[in-house]
């Protein structure tokens, strides 16, 4: 099995934010669901290439800890995404963390990585 590189740690900072499209508004009320719904750290919401979404929240368990971008991303794939239009991740920090920005970009080098605040406000866009 091939080596796999350790887990990004840079935060990319979000731009400023942009209008969001309908759909991608849905993606934050999708996000900010999942984080309310079992009281998580972070909920995060993707739509993959067929317009298909998932929503997922931060788990944090002693044997496994993920992110919500990748729980998300990784729910995404185990139904056949092949590509992602957009994500959003809704946190109380002000940036993206590595690991979540790293597992998006595995299937989109271009898709827009919204940044909500908990009450769900764009606090901006990561775009690369």
């Amino acid at each position: 099995m091939p080596d796999t590189p350790a887990a990004p740690t840079a935060r990319p900072t979000p731009t400023a934010a942009a209008a969001l499209s309908a759909e991608d508004g849905k993606l934050v009320v999708l996000a900010r669901g999942a984080r309310a719904r079992v009281g998580a750290v972070e909920g995060a919401a993707v739509r993959d290439q067929d317009g298909r979404t998932y929503a997922a929240a931060s788990v944090a368990l002693p044997s496994l800890t993920l992110t919500a971008l990748q729980l998300a991303v990784a729910s995404a794939v185990a139904a056949g995404a092949s590509r992602l239009e957009a994500a959003v991740v809704v946190t109380e920090a002000s940036t993206l963390d590595g690991a979540g920005h790293a597992v998006v970009r595995d299937l989109a080098a271009d898709a827009p990585i919204h940044v909500a605040a908990p009450d769900g406000t764009v606090l901006g866009t990561v775009t690369q």
